[in-house]
């Protein structure tokens, strides 16, 4: 694991969406401590490789959990990834549901896979981002459900289509700020590269007005090639923070951060090096990948979480100073 290093850089365009500007303090962040995320649940999850992992707290202390649940490398593909829901009093050990929350089908776009579960917690339930895929696993689309209880959600269609420019539309992450709107963080592909898109909308279920890309790849760095959305730490309004993905062109995926102003409309700081990277392998050809997926702030502490190998979970406390 590594240390994110101190960020506080400017560059000679602050006009460009992905520059870092000038700030007048110092942002770091470094792991303090790692540990295993471990599921209880029918076989039917037991049986599969897990990835993706949506954590957060409830009113009544309790920590929920969304999870994708994929079929093992070497057995008959069924689909690119089921959603399941579990519930934990300590936000390691969860026990889950008897059946899965959200299915592929039986519409066509998410007839080959439910991935990447993102939950807002409503006063009236629960709206769940999730990625759907084709029958035929060739495309994705950022779709949406909602219901009064994880057992009793329904699905509510597509939330973000793809476009002629954005394509695979997946990866959702939301905030709402100051102004009342909504931002929704979603990751797409272009250009052989996965890339982090910014939609505005004046409610969580949209519509969705496309903005700028709001942070680029770095040359010769470890998120040369691709970006994907992490989760957002956002206990200081003013001062947002993701957690992004981010790869070679070979997708060795690590996590980062970068920082932004109250309402996302520049960066203000970003992580030089990555802050959790993926264990050492023996074999070079396996797996090499850390992928973010939510952050819950408890009692001070932050907790990361995030998928290894694209097959099991883990959580960081993190530092910030």
């Amino acid at each position: 694991m590594s240390a994110g290093m101190r960020a506080r850089q400017s560059t000679a365009d602050p006009h460009r969406k992905d520059a870092v500007v000038d700030v007048p303090f110092d942002l770091d962040f470094n792991v303090k401590r790692i540990e295993a995320v471990t599921l209880d649940g029918p076989a039917a999850l037991m049986a599969r490789d897990l990835m993706s992992p949506y954590v957060w707290r409830e009113a009544d202390g309790r920590w929920g959990l969304m999870v994708r649940a994929v079929v093992k490398p070497g057995e008959t593909l069924t689909d690119t990834g089921v959603i399941w829901a579990g519930w934990s009093d300590d936000g390691r050990h969860f026990t889950m549901l008897d059946a899965p929350a959200i299915v592929p089908g039986p519409d066509d776009h998410d007839a080959g896979g439910v991935e990447d579960p993102t939950v807002v917690r409503g006063p009236d339930g629960y709206i769940v981002y999730y990625s759907g895929v084709l029958a035929d696993h060739s495309h994705g689309e950022l779709s949406y459900a909602a219901g009064p209880s994880l057992d009793r959600l329904v699905k509510s269609g597509v939330a973000l289509a793809s476009s002629k420019s954005e394509g695979n539309t997946k990866e959702a992450t939301v905030d709402r700020t100051a102004d009342g709107r909504w931002r929704l963080f979603y990751e797409y592909a272009a250009d052989d590269a996965s890339r982090i898109g910014l939609a505005i909308g004046a409610d969580v279920a949209g519509p969705w007005d496309e903005q700028p890309t709001p942070f680029m790849p770095r040359e010769n760095s470890w998120d040369d090639w691709h970006l994907s959305t992490g989760p957002l730490l956002t206990d200081d309004p003013a001062r947002p923070v993701m957690f992004y993905n981010g790869a070679t062109r070979d997708a060795r995926w690590r996590i980062g951060w970068v920082a932004f102003d109250d309402h996302y409309t520049r960066v203000v700081a970003r992580g030089i090096e990555p802050l959790v990277l993926p264990p050492p392998a023996d074999d070079r050809g396996a797996t090499d990948i850390a992928f973010a997926a939510s952050v819950v702030v408890e009692g001070g502490r932050i907790w990361l979480y995030y998928s290894l190998e694209d097959r099991r979970l883990a959580r960081a406390l993190i530092r910030r100073s």
